[in-house]
């Protein structure tokens, strides 16, 4: 469905309604584009958009189905460009990826969004309060959904720093919990991240290099700008992967460490009962004459022979750390 539609003159929103079947003819003039958004069309709803600006039927099948990577292409005089938003769902620490297919021309802007992450609602009142920034027609706003997305991006790795930062403190802590499903999990998640994200670096390296009609050239050092903030988000994301594969490691060796622990102390304990038990167990047979039959002092000192036996190597397990 159609969410937003409007002309724009000189970077101000026209008043009339917008009558999308005329809006090209009216996009005639110079300082003036089209700017639709639509969310999760279906086909029949999508093509009187495509008939009207003669969208390339390749891209308009991408538009609709989604499931793209970030990608540019370029049909004719129209940029085709696939965008994946993000956000963080902290309290399952989840990254919620959406899907921004955008046609872009000297006329138009076409913007098709999928899923829930990165609305564009903003974008759109943020540049119609800056005429002079939307005057500068399409490139614009393709420039500003592009920067909108990319800043998503770092409010994603700082949710993320916080939770690895969390799982790191508990990994090598005294506790004896262990993480492992959670790191796998966040794991799994910066690896889609970095799938979302990393193959949209070439598209915006070309958008800041390239000359395409559809792109204003006084905004080609814009592009360049929020080029180095993907490559630096897409570093981060890297460190990220390569820290919770150590935070991995450092869990496993944690937990084997815990496990020998576990076996010495069982052993320790194991050695100092079998001392009575063997003394007990020599005492117990039925010998014709056992020495506490005719002493008094036979029953305490077997008892305290094995006391005795027991505290020495209760002392010695426990200087070498066993217990």
């Amino acid at each position: 469905m159609i969410v937003d539609a409007a002309l724009y003159t000189d970077g101000r929103r026209r008043p009339e309604p917008f009558e999308l079947t005329t809006a090209l003819e009216q996009c005639a003039g110079k300082e003036t584009f089209a700017w639709i958004g639509l969310y999760e069309p279906t086909e029949e709803e999508f093509d009187a958009t495509r008939l009207e600006f003669n969208l390339h039927e390749l891209a308009v099948e991408d538009a609709i189905h989604a499931h793209q990577r970030p990608k540019l292409d370029v049909y004719e005089d129209t940029l085709f460009l696939v965008l994946k938003p993000a956000r963080y769902v902290d309290p399952i620490e989840v990254i919620e990826l959406g899907e921004i297919l955008l046609f872009v021309d000297k006329r138009f802007v076409v913007a098709v969004r999928h899923g829930d992450a990165s609305k564009l609602v903003e974008v759109r009142k943020q540049l119609e309060a800056d005429p002079e920034e939307l005057a500068r027609g399409p490139s614009a706003v393709l420039f500003k959904i592009i920067d909108h997305v990319v800043d998503d991006y770092i409010e994603v790795l700082d949710g993320l720093d916080s939770d690895i930062r969390e799982l790191e403190s508990t990994v090598f802590s005294d506790s004896s919990s262990t993480p492992t499903e959670r790191i796998y999990k966040l794991k799994r998640e910066v690896l889609q991240f970095l799938a979302a994200t990393g193959p949209l670096e070439e598209p915006l390296s070309r958008l800041s290099r390239v000359n395409f009609s559809a792109i204003n050239p006084e905004l080609k050092r814009y592009f360049a700008d929020v080029h180095d903030h993907l490559v630096k988000v897409i570093e981060r994301i890297s460190a990220y992967r390569d820290l919770l594969t150590s935070i991995l490691d450092a869990n496993l060796t944690q937990v084997t460490v815990r496990q020998n622990n576990d076996m010495r102390k069982i052993s320790a304990y194991v050695a100092i009962a079998a001392v009575p038990t063997m003394l007990a167990g020599i005492w117990g047979m039925n010998f014709t004459h056992m020495p506490e039959i005719d002493e008094v002092w036979g029953y305490p000192a077997v008892l305290a022979l094995m006391v005795g036996a027991c505290l020495i190597l209760y002392r010695k397990f426990k200087q070498s750390g066993w217990l």
